[in-house]
């Protein structure tokens, strides 16, 4: 069986006597907190399932998740789903969709799911705008310096001439270099226009054109860490982005300028990193670094130009629910026999996360 070019599932038209069978597949407390009872409700309205059954490992399934994979036409995963291996497929022989309610699905769809036509969709669209959403507070608050201000102001705890330390800060056609048009980078280019910032976009696969459609400025890496006074990266973690920004990079940015980082750690250099916080020349906005936990000893933690958060960008709390809202909008949408409103292609993988 061949991928389809539109991502259509050949399920052809349901009636609610005849819904798809589906199982879900994720990590052990995932489901408890990805799903309320509403919905739960719309789930078993929507297809054949147990809502409580959970498959947290497919490879040596319990009898009861074994009985549901054999069955199941659809799977509804989330973090911390088993990779969905040869082996697994073929315990899954009516297996044709794969539902992932949160963003990157590369941690378990395989290179078998593609060969078997198996047509996947992820909830990546609704993740990426709280990351988008903590990027732009981020970038913000950069601009007037905040996080400087806020440390001297606690130090200080006296008058002092603010407008004059501040003089060089505020937001007004601050340039701000996007590193990545991919999901989550669209997303803050398009958070980013109402408000009067010059932006900037590296991405070696988006043309002139491309960044004209986008109201931003396509430049090379480097030129982009020379002229942008905050850098926030959003390309993927792939082996051709590794420490893509790195000791050149980081030099080129101006004295005082911010580097943010909601991606993947591996991004960045670290070691060429540190040496500019630690000299105070560069600040950081820090949701994600390498490895994941810095040691303990680390200077991120206490240095007071750099904001270090615990990779809480991405969907947290109640944001997890609109991952399973879209979700479910795709549940119904295979349900019904429709493509998926927003597939994954595995041609885009090679450059996306």
């Amino acid at each position: 069986m061949h991928h389809t070019t539109d991502n259509r599932p050949s399920s052809g038209g349901r009636t609610p006597r005849d819904r798809p069978s589906a199982l879900l597949s994720m990590g052990p407390g995932i489901a408890e907190r990805l799903l309320t009872e509403d919905h739960r409700a719309r789930l078993t309205g929507l297809v054949r399932t147990d809502p409580t059954l959970i498959a947290h490992q497919l490879s040596d399934p319990a009898p009861a998740v074994a009985a549901a994979l054999a069955e199941a036409e659809l799977l509804l995963t989330c973090w911390g789903a088993p990779p969905l291996t040869a082996g697994v497929l073929d315990a899954a022989p009516r297996l044709r969709a794969v539902v992932h309610a949160a963003g990157t699905v590369k941690h378990h769809i395989t290179d078998a799911c593609w060969e078997r036509g198996i047509a996947v969709t992820s909830a990546a669209a609704a993740n990426a705008r709280p990351v988008a959403e903590y990027t732009l507070a981020a970038i913000l608050f950069a601009g007037k310096n905040i996080l400087g201000s806020a440390q001297r102001y606690r130090n200080l705890r006296t008058d002092h001439d603010w407008r004059e330390e501040l003089g060089r800060s505020g937001n007004y056609r601050r340039t701000v270099g996007i590193v990545g048009a991919s999901r989550i980078g669209r997303r803050v280019i398009e958070l980013l226009r109402p408000f009067d910032l010059d932006v900037l976009l590296y991405d070696p696969y988006v043309d002139a054109a491309g960044a004209a459609a986008l109201g931003v400025e396509c430049v090379p890496l480097d030129e982009l860490c020379a002229r942008a006074q905050v850098v926030s990266v959003h390309a993927p973690q792939l082996p051709a982005t590794r420490h893509m920004i790195g000791a050149a990079q980081l030099a080129a940015m101006p004295d005082g300028s911010t580097l943010i980082n909601t991606s993947r750690g591996s991004l960045i250099d670290e070691s060429a990193l540190l040496p500019e916080l630690v000299s105070g020349r560069l600040r950081a906005v820090l949701d994600v670094t390498e490895p994941e936990l810095p040691p303990a000893d680390s200077p991120l933690y206490d240095l007071p130009n750099v904001l270090l958060t615990p990779h809480v960008a991405g969907s947290l709390g109640g944001e997890i629910h609109r991952m399973a809202d879209q979700a479910l909008d795709e549940v119904e949408r295979y349900a019904r026999g429709l493509p998926f409103a927003d597939p994954v292609h595995p041609a885009a993988l090679d450059h996306s996360a």
